[in-house]
């Protein structure tokens, strides 16, 4: 999907709409955690086409994508106006091999990265919030921002994973 970052901002951040997106990231490690349990292997494996991510390959993309967070958020809090490195998620899929992380190693580090995020942006000054990061595609990127981002993001990827599921049942 060729899209600009302003475009992809939009799209994502358009997942929260309404809802509070500090609990969208609180809730988010059970649900993927429910969304993934006691599927079969071929289901987790299961590929419309080559080119599409599987529950496998998104799952490890949500624990990468937590890392990644958990270091841009640290980063701000820390200090103002710092850079924000953007990352190639399709080179990092191939490279890392995520067809080959076990999914529920994924779940478990995407869950771990979440609670001490929020641990973390719950006990720091809430002036820290105001922080912005300068994304190197993006622009400025605000805490109260990448809250509202990463839980549409996590929104995006749950969206597929459902998707997936029925995908992948219909075939049988």
């Amino acid at each position: 999907m060729n899209e600009t970052a302003q475009q992809y901002i939009a799209r994502i951040t358009g997942h929260v709409g309404d809802q509070d997106p500090w609990g969208l990231l609180a809730q988010a490690p059970d649900r993927l955690r429910a969304l993934v349990e006691g599927l079969p292997p071929a289901t987790l494996a299961w590929k419309p086409t080559p080119d599409r991510w599987s529950i496998t390959e998104i799952a490890a993309h949500l624990a990468d994508a937590e890392i990644v967070a958990a270091w841009r958020v640290r980063s701000v809090l820390a200090q103002d106006g710092v850079p924000l490195q953007p990352f190639d998620q399709d080179a990092w899929v191939s490279a890392f091999r995520y067809e080959l992380t076990p999914v529920d190693e994924s779940v478990a580090v995407f869950g771990t990265l979440r609670r001490a995020t929020l641990r973390l942006l719950r006990q720091v000054d809430p002036a820290r919030h105001r922080h912005a990061g300068m994304h190197a595609e993006r622009g400025p990127e605000s805490i109260t921002h990448l809250v509202r981002l990463y839980a549409g993001h996590d929104l995006n990827h749950f969206a597929q994973i459902e998707r997936l599921r029925a995908e992948a049942a219909a075939e049988k």
